[in-house]
């Protein structure tokens, strides 16, 4: 008897270290080490990126203004790992001069930014902060100045009222006549990914795949017992255990035999039912996380195993590859300087002509979750998202390839939703998933 249970207590222990070993992530590196490597990525788009950018633009100066905690989300992006925020009004001033092939990069600021940007602010000399960066502008003499005002993009308008007030107030009408709206160049930094961001973003997109496989497992998931809301606090605390962010809570929802399928507004703009899970179920997931300035963004599908069953259903598999299928429709048809708009029209058309019955509202993804650059559909938009669809698709850019087609399973007597989002990204006019995609769904064997 003693025998017995020294043995048992040996097979648990090599179970729990079979279950952790079984899904281990990618290393995920220390916050020192993250930090120098977040800064490393900053002064290569620095570098690299904005000159080019401002070209295209054609801005030969870019002027971001923000306070302490009322950060405008683009000087957000260009502050290094030890700045978690602005310091009291921060100033800083971007000046091409396309002849010279030079950039400045100066901080109208007490303190040096980082590393990137350098402090061109006496205060002793110069007690008002406003004649100083009057100063830096009247000796480059820039044609333009952007700023950051755009109606229509959230993350190209991060220039608050008090400060264009007080901008436009400290200065002459010969400075004030060059203000121009930055939205083009904004735009160009959020969502253009370079070389050396993908090398993490693969990574990233990874880890996020090995949250979903151990969250969709028999390690967490007990039929009759494990809710969805038991599995969206898992991936939480998972989350957190590793040292990363999530950017959006999770869900976890269900699809049944017997249960009718929701309407786009009950799944789309209601919180999600907490449910306890049983065998038998569709389960459906969407979970982003935030590692090194770049996010992630991916719904998948899994389902739980009856007794009597060793493999998903082919009925159900079968209907993954539809969905699947309007992936490839959409992605097909990415083509450079096509804008949002008229990318998805085209794919929902040729969809529905193979027979389909799809739904696509895809995202641009990368420096934010919902970043900037082309809206292609939202799920309540189908017939097009005017001003952030009309904008058209850049090279060098990532997605989140967000859609879902509904699909009749005789077998259920009822109609399904297969859902789907994967990292994509969209390079030199070639489209690729940043780390593969699903293509069958998972299966949660609990016996």
């Amino acid at each position: 008897m003693r025998f017995s249970i020294i043995f048992f207590l040996f097979l648990a222990v090599v179970s729990c270290d079979k279950k952790e070993e079984a899904y281990q992530t990618l290393p995920i590196l220390d916050e020192k080490d993250r930090a120098v490597v977040k800064d490393e990525l900053l002064e290569d788009r620095f570098q690299n990126l904005l000159p080019q950018l401002m070209d295209d633009a054609d801005i030969d100066m870019w002027l971001l203004i923000s306070r302490e905690y009322n950060e405008d989300p683009i000087l957000k992006t260009m502050l290094p790992a030890t700045w978690l925020n602005a310091r009291r009004r921060t100033i800083i001033v971007f000046y091409r001069d396309k002849e010279k092939n030079t950039l400045d990069r100066l901080a109208v600021a007490r303190y040096d930014i980082g590393k990137s940007i350098s402090s061109a602010w006496n205060k002793e000399q110069e007690p008002n902060q406003w004649k100083a960066l009057e100063k830096i502008i009247s000796e480059r003499n820039p044609k333009k100045i952007g700023l950051n005002i755009s109606t229509h993009f959230a993350l190209a308008d991060g220039l608050v009222k008090t400060d264009f007030d007080e901008l436009k107030a400290n200065m002459p009408k010969k400075i004030t006549d060059k203000f121009v709206s930055a939205e083009k160049l904004g735009i160009g930094w959020i969502e253009t990914r370079t070389e050396k961001e993908m090398k993490y973003f693969r990574d990233l997109v990874q880890i996020t795949h090995d949250i979903i496989d151990e969250a969709f497992s028999s390690a967490v998931i007990t039929p009759g017992t494990t809710s969805t809301d038991d599995v969206v606090w898992f991936m939480r605390q998972k989350v957190t255990e590793l040292g990363l962010e999530t950017w959006f809570h999770p869900t976890i929802d269900i699809q049944r035999n017997k249960e009718a399928l929701k309407s786009h507004i009950e799944s789309f703009s209601k919180s999600k039912d907490i449910d306890v899970i049983q065998k038998g179920d569709l389960l459906h997931c969407d979970f982003g996380i935030t590692y090194l300035g770049l996010n992630t963004d991916c719904q998948q599908h899994a389902y739980v195993l009856n007794d009597d069953e060793t493999a998903v259903p082919s009925f159900l598999q079968d209907a993954f590859k539809l969905g699947n299928r309007v992936q490839d429709i959409l992605t097909s048809n990415m083509k450079e300087g096509v804008t949002g708009n008229e990318i998805l029209l085209t794919a929902l058309k040729q969809g529905k002509e193979e027979g389909l019955r799809p739904s696509i509202y895809t995202h641009p993804l990368g420096k934010y979750g919902h970043s900037a650059g082309t809206t292609i559909g939202m799920w309540d938009s189908q017939g097009g998202v005017p001003f952030n669809g009309d904008y058209t698709l850049h090279k060098n850019t990532a997605y989140a390839i967000e859609l879902n087609t509904t699909v009749e399973i005789k077998e259920w007597n009822k109609d399904i939703r297969i859902m789907l989002e994967e990292a994509g990204y969209f390079g030199d006019g070639v489209f690729e998933y940043v780390n593969e995609r699903q293509t069958a769904i998972k299966a949660i064997d609990t016996k």
